[in-house]
């Protein structure tokens, strides 16, 4: 298939026909596929970049009940904003969503703008995630390219394409009648389908049309993981938990609250141990029982009141090991 010029017409055609096709009676029940509400589908497209679908799904209802319209969004404080997105991870993702409600509802009086041109102007809304909303929520004709559609393009083509190159080949094949399902589509073939190793190539409705039919050699440099050890204290008083909070002016996580972080000590309890990765980072935490550092500023939170708190991915899974939250 030669995607440089779109393909033949017939097999352009071909393509569009059975992979819309496959995805009707194969795509996956996701909440945020139940309409088409340009919020709902904001928000499910923030969450889902750079994290996994199984982990966004119940994010997703919560938050929607905590702020069910831009509006609520919009109204809320941030640290109400953030506390909901706890768990998430990247937690810049959860600030620009509310600077953007904010702005939607400021000089948009609410409403979404449609084109991806308008969209891009928003806080937090690039390239992809424009398209996705304008494709999927209004029914423009503007394809997407995230890391699935890159990787099922590549394999059709039969050769490491990027860039604009790329962008421009997923323009010239996407379906104008039905941009948004085909968008949608072509993202679920590289998530269940055409997978990054071992692709299911007998299960692919797209395959007798495809260069590669396999995976596609690249040139990958692996990431070496950095392996780390950090110590957090745990201390308990009268139901409420010692937590501190990151500096406002932090650029990690600023204003997020978590478990002091402690040096280690040879003579304290070990309550328990937990496994963290954060990029390129593996760590081993261990979470000794005692009491709160006196060196440490910080603050007292009954443990009812925890979870209303912007947490930390690692302070919200220690907690939960720990059967607090």
């Amino acid at each position: 298939m030669t995607l440089e010029n779109g393909g033949e017409t017939e097999d352009r055609g071909r393509f569009q026909c059975s992979l819309l096709g496959w995805f009707d009676r194969h795509k996956r029940v996701l909440p945020w596929r139940r309409d088409r509400d340009p919020y709902r589908v904001w928000l499910s497209e923030v969450m889902l970049q750079q994290t996994r679908v199984a982990a966004v799904t119940s994010h997703y209802e919560r938050f929607l009940q905590r702020f069910p319209s831009v509006e609520k969004l919009a109204a809320a404080r941030e640290a109400s904003v953030l506390a909901a997105w706890s768990g998430l991870g990247y937690y810049r993702r959860a600030r620009m969503l509310h600077a953007a409600a904010k702005q939607i509802v400021k000089e948009h009086r609410g409403k979404f703008p449609e084109s991806a041109e308008a969209l891009r102007a928003l806080p937090g809304i690039g390239r992809y995630t424009a398209a996705a909303i304008a494709s999927i929520a209004f029914d423009h004709p503007v394809a997407v390219v995230d890391g699935n559609v890159e990787r099922v393009l590549q394999r059709m083509h039969g050769k490491n394409i990027a860039g604009e190159k790329l962008w421009r080949a997923a323009g010239e094949l996407l379906s104008q009648q039905r941009p948004g399902d085909f968008n949608q589509a072509m993202m679920e073939l590289g998530a269940t389908v055409c997978l990054p190793r071992q692709p299911q190539c007998l299960l692919c409705p797209v395959s007798d049309l495809c260069a590669t039919r396999g995976e596609l050699q690249q040139q990958i440099k692996a990431t070496r993981q950095t392996k780390r050890h950090i110590n957090y204290t745990l201390a308990c008083r009268n139901g409420s938990i010692f937590l501190v909070q990151r500096s406002k002016a932090s650029t990690l996580m600023p204003g997020m609250w978590e478990l002091p972080e402690t040096a280690a000590n040879e003579t304290a309890e070990v309550w328990l141990t937990v496994r963290h990765s954060i990029t390129v980072t593996d760590y081993v935490v261990r979470v000794l029982r005692g009491a709160a550092p006196k060196e440490i500023t910080g603050r007292w939170v009954r443990k009812s009141r925890i979870t209303a708190l912007p947490l930390t991915g690692l302070a919200r899974k220690i907690l939960r090991a720990a059967g607090i939250v």
